[in-house]
């Protein structure tokens, strides 16, 4: 790529629902977060987009689209999960690789360093807070999951 083709900053709406739809792209269909979003919390992509583009556009823009209550639906998620420092870890590196592949500026690195900050903030607040009995954790630490159709073998 030359620099003319250099992603430009994050400017309007459009930018906040094109950055929120490649990210939950990547993450409905990633190994360690993607069950979280399609078999736990049985994410509507087109219902949830319009929210947490809100969120990104109010957060960037200072648009005031967004209405706030984003830690409660976290804490329902961890009490069925048991949300770990792993799930956040590639929530995070998945944000990153989208924001970078898509956007360059200052609004760019506003939204990696705000989902970091959110993150830290909802791990911190999280570790309080009961979870559902553990899982047999993956070489990881995580739990390793399969969702989706199974095969006939394994139901």
């Amino acid at each position: 790529m030359d620099t003319s083709e250099r992603p430009r900053d994050i400017e309007d709406r459009a930018d906040c629902e094109r950055l929120v739809r490649a990210f939950y792209g990547r993450a409905l269909e990633d190994p360690v977060i993607g069950f979280i979003f399609t078999d736990v919390a049985r994410l509507d992509l087109e219902e949830h987009l319009p929210v947490i583009a809100s969120f990104w556009e109010t957060i960037l823009l200072g648009a005031r689209s967004y209405g706030g209550g984003a830690f409660a639906p976290h804490v329902a998620l961890h009490a069925r999960v048991g949300l770990k420092a792993g799930h956040f870890e590639r929530w995070l590196s998945l944000w990153r690789a989208t924001v970078d592949e898509l956007f360059a500026g200052e609004r760019a690195e506003l939204a990696k360093s705000h989902a970091e900050r959110v993150a830290a903030a909802f791990q911190g607040r999280l570790a309080t807070w009961p979870t559902a009995q553990p899982s047999v954790p993956g070489p990881s630490g995580l739990p390793l999951t399969m969702h989706g159709e199974r095969p006939a073998g394994d139901r």
